[in-house]
């Protein structure tokens, strides 16, 4: 005869049953009891354990978790949001006419997606995470401070040596006191119904001030923050990494103690010609007959030459280098000095500009040295629009974005761009070596170009301009034949439409006579 399993322990008390929850020592015996549980189908059920136990969530039967789709829905989302908000505000599309922002930023079309992927990326896991956080809250039903099975003192021992199985009264298979024999047949050793906890729900006094205090001081910085936003202080602000504030850099035009010749712009080492420059001559590079120029103005000839390949010839036709010129003058006279006379020295006036065009005798390229082909106007008109339209415009009229702007603030320190269609910069007065020059070195607002444009794109540039010019008072003959026919449909189209509305101007005007 074998031994029966002994009856197991029960509480019974009147209050609210939320459950019935067993004790069990062993991961084993757990597992077992969580598969029949399941067999037995209960739905409601939950395991307890003091280590992760591998398995239990398919011996329990729990679903897969919606966590996962919830995550995909919030990175989606925030995809969708980051695209739109970017294409809106660099865009020119029809769905998002009137909020449009429309420059041409270093060339980028308006929909660059590779452009957009940074902030598509962080807005993309920034909503996921924040939908993985918050989703998984409201699946667990948090927060919530209170659990009845904190009314059990054995359920402290969950986190030490202890597994337990809970049958939730929610589930539609639960009865009392049959949940209680199954969970005994099952080898749970102490068996207890789970009571609805009658403690005070009463927040205390002393926490609600504590909480009180706590959200006041913590309000201190944000106020003191808002307070120096808006009051002014003679004291320096507080850096808490000083090594790039206060680093020992120097300006290009500043003097320094750390190189013999008290300069800290370093000039380029003699000789050295920059990848890819070889190809061209100072002719090209500077949109002036240095052959001519040195036959009437010597010295501005070498003075050129020095700043184009760091060399400067001196009255013995010796080659010296730029580094030993300065170095001269600097043994003549101090840099102090030489900054002084420099501060002191005449800005120029409108009627001194005025005198210097007039004077001015440079032997300019009349033509392009450039070999003009389509790919070559491309090019040009490329980088026109990427560089001069902002102030120039797309037509060259000096109505960019930039003017517009100026001209709508009033700003008055502002010198409107110079419309290209003007006669005065035609080729015949002004010629494409000094309108190179003027895109090389600037004029006026208008800065210089040298150093983000290529001197062959500098060029192309040129040819773009001429090529714009000369639209403006281009024949229909000058029109290639294939297109001529369609510029001769939109013409009579617009013509059309201009008679249309002379005739209903003249209709209305007539009206208005006769009804006075």
């Amino acid at each position: 005869m074998t031994e029966s399993q002994p009856k197991p322990q029960t509480v019974a008390d009147d209050k609210k049953v939320h459950g019935v929850v067993a004790e069990f020592t062993d991961v084993d015996s757990l597992l077992a009891a969580c598969r029949r549980v399941r067999d037995a189908g209960y739905t409601k059920a939950d395991a307890f354990t003091p280590f992760p136990v591998h398995g239990i969530d398919t011996a329990l039967g729990i679903k897969p978790t919606v966590l996962p789709w919830i995550s995909l829905a919030a990175g989606l989302t925030g995809t969708t949001i980051a695209l739109l908000m970017q294409i809106s505000l660099n865009g020119q599309t029809d769905l998002f006419e009137g909020i449009q922002y429309p420059y041409i930023i270093s060339g980028k079309p308006f929909i660059s997606l590779p452009a957009f992927i940074p902030v598509t990326f962080e807005l993309t896991i920034l909503l996921a995470s924040f939908g993985t956080f918050f989703g998984m809250w409201a699946l667990n039903g948090l927060p919530r401070f209170s659990n009845p099975m904190f009314t059990s003192p054995r359920f402290d021992r969950v986190t030490d040596d202890t597994f337990f199985l809970f049958l939730d009264a929610k589930d539609s298979r639960f009865d009392e006191a049959g949940a209680k024999a199954l969970l005994g047949e099952l080898g749970g050793e102490y068996v207890e119904p789970v009571l609805e906890d009658d403690s005070s729900k009463v927040i205390p006094k002393g926490l609600l001030i504590a909480l009180a205090t706590v959200i006041c001081l913590s309000s201190i910085p944000a106020l003191a923050v808002l307070r120096m936003r808006v009051t002014k202080s003679s004291s320096p602000r507080f850096h808490i990494f000083p090594d790039m504030d206060f680093s020992p850099s120097k300006d290009a035009q500043q003097t320094t103690t750390l190189f013999a010749d008290g300069r800290a712009m370093r000039p380029d080492v003699p000789g050295t010609v920059r990848r890819g420059e070889m190809d061209w001559d100072l002719n090209f590079k500077t949109g002036i007959d240095m052959d001519e120029l040195a036959s009437i103005d010597p010295p501005r000839a070498a003075q050129l030459v020095a700043m184009q390949s760091d060399v400067a010839v001196d009255e013995e036709d010796e080659v010296v280098s730029e580094a030993e010129v300065v170095s001269e003058a600097d043994a003549d006279e101090p840099a102090e000095e030489q900054d002084g006379e420099a501060a002191k020295a005449p800005e120029p006036t409108a009627e001194t500009s005025a005198a210097a065009v007039t004077a001015d005798n440079t032997p300019w390229l009349s033509e392009n040295p450039l070999e003009l082909s389509e790919e070559a106007l491309a090019r040009g008109q490329q980088q026109f629009n990427i560089y001069c339209s902002v102030c120039h415009g797309m037509n060259g009229r000096g109505n960019g974005l930039v003017n517009r702007r100026a001209q709508k603030i009033l700003a008055t320190t502002w010198t409107p761009p110079s419309n290209m269609h003007d006669p005065t910069l035609y080729a015949d007065v002004y010629p494409d070596g000094k309108l190179f020059s003027t895109i090389t070195n600037g004029v006026r607002k208008m800065p210089g170009y040298a150093s983000q444009i290529k001197a062959k794109d500098r060029w192309a540039i040129v040819a773009y301009v001429r090529a714009l010019q000369a639209s403006q008072n281009a024949s229909l003959e000058d029109v290639p034949g294939s297109e001529r026919s369609r510029i001769e449909k939109e013409q009579a189209e617009v013509q059309a439409q201009l008679k249309a509305a002379a005739e209903a101007e003249a209709a209305k005007a007539a009206e208005a006579a006769n009804a006075e």
